[in-house]
């Protein structure tokens, strides 16, 4: 079942678990510096911090990604929530890989 709300499309699969916001692979580094320094002065970023769980020094995509999904669990998960300027997308499939492990409020 699609569900068209704003300029976002959300599927409702079997077996959907959560929603996470993750960037846009496209976005340009500029942008998603903007987007973590925005995001990280509304909500806590230890996580992408130097010896936090997501750090990686050459990963500005996963900074963005880890920083934008704590700000929409935070803001109530709403999908304008996830839009950053275009930049945001929402994901059925939960993003954590290793010890990185993206929130989930449910």
């Amino acid at each position: 079942m699609f569900l068209i709300e704003g300029t976002f499309t959300r599927v409702n699969a079997e077996g959907h678990h959560g929603e996470w916001c993750v960037a846009k692979p496209a976005t340009k580094k500029e942008k998603l510096q903007q987007i973590i320094d925005f995001a990280c002065s509304k909500v806590n970023c230890a996580a992408i911090s130097n010896g936090g769980a997501c750090y990686s020094p050459e990963d500005l995509l996963l900074h963005a990604s880890v920083a934008m999904n704590n700000y929409y669990q935070a803001e109530g998960r709403h999908f304008w929530n996830c839009n950053f300027a275009g930049s945001g997308i929402i994901a059925i499939t939960d993003p954590s890989t290793g010890n990185c492990k993206y929130q989930l409020k449910k």
